[in-house]
């Protein structure tokens, strides 16, 4: 089983090269330079050339790059650059329909990210389009659209929270949870983190060097959980090899599907301890 982690997936200005720098050690799953919201638009082309130069040294992690929209004029020179500079990923901004994707032609493995009510009704056909690697929820955008207003458990947001995570996994894709904007407030961003974990979201994007520990545990899975899954496997194995078709394990009984999820879980674990070292 192939599995790449996206526990953590922290986004860095690309107008700011000591945090470029400093994101290199920060352990997160992926990084995203961000050439887009988080750069204001006198640095865009000074935030293009530290990217640039960002992409030719050595990373830990697979680097992205989050382009401007594709209605905006430094879409162009961002797409050229990311396809120059050998990016792992694009990160598309406020993609609406599957056919936006189906255009680029990047030859680039592709986020999209889903911050419009059209973008949510489109998500099925955006992530099911060839390229797109998974989708990330923009929620300040969505939550501005919508007209919601700010709530401790997203109620008003569930709905779109968890129609992205069923068109991203009925396509094979990952899906990613939006960002938490109070970096001041850890126990708030480890519950947020919890509830994106319990809707099914694969991990998180995050904006503060704080955040990617928390979003790896969350999101992780724990030396106890590994030996579980690899107990139940052995269980499982010895019922299998005496042609039994169940096996009690801890007084529940397990078929062919928890072994397969204790499988899954046991290759995520593994993945993760190689990637930490």
């Amino acid at each position: 089983m192939s599995v790449k982690p996206m526990r953590s997936m922290l986004y860095v200005p690309g107008d700011k090269p000591r945090a470029i720098e400093k994101a290199r050690t920060l352990g997160a799953d992926a990084v995203i330079l961000d050439l887009e919201d988080a750069v204001a638009p006198e640095h865009k082309d000074t935030a293009r050339q530290n990217v640039r130069e960002a992409l030719r040294g050595q990373w830990p992690c697979p680097v992205l790059v989050r382009v401007n929209g594709l209605d905006t004029p430094w879409e162009h020179d961002d797409r050229d650059m990311v396809l120059l500079a050998g990016a792992d990923g694009l990160v598309l901004p406020k993609v609406e329909e599957a056919q936006t994707v189906l255009d680029l032609h990047v030859r680039l493995p592709l986020w999209a990210m889903i911050e419009t009510p059209r973008g949510v009704l489109n998500a099925p056909a955006i992530a099911a389009a060839p390229g797109v690697r998974g989708l990330l929820v923009g929620a300040n955008d969505l939550a501005r659209e919508l007209k919601t207003r700010p709530h401790p458990e997203r109620l008003p947001l569930l709905y779109a929270l968890t129609a992205v995570v069923v068109a991203a996994r009925a396509a094979g894709k990952q899906p990613i949870d939006a960002v938490f904007n109070d970096v001041r407030n850890p126990t708030a961003f480890a519950r947020e983190c919890d509830q994106g974990r319990l809707l099914g979201f694969s991990g998180k994007t995050v904006i503060h060097p704080d955040q990617v520990a928390a979003a790896n545990a969350v999101f992780g899975v724990t030396q106890a959980e590994a030996e579980d899954a690899r107990n139940l496997l052995d269980a499982w194995n010895v019922a299998r090899a005496e042609g039994k078709s169940v096996v009690t394990y801890r007084g529940a009984l397990v078929e062919q599907m928890h072994a397969d999820q204790a499988a899954e879980t046991l290759a995520f674990w593994q993945a993760t301890q190689s990637q930490a070292t």
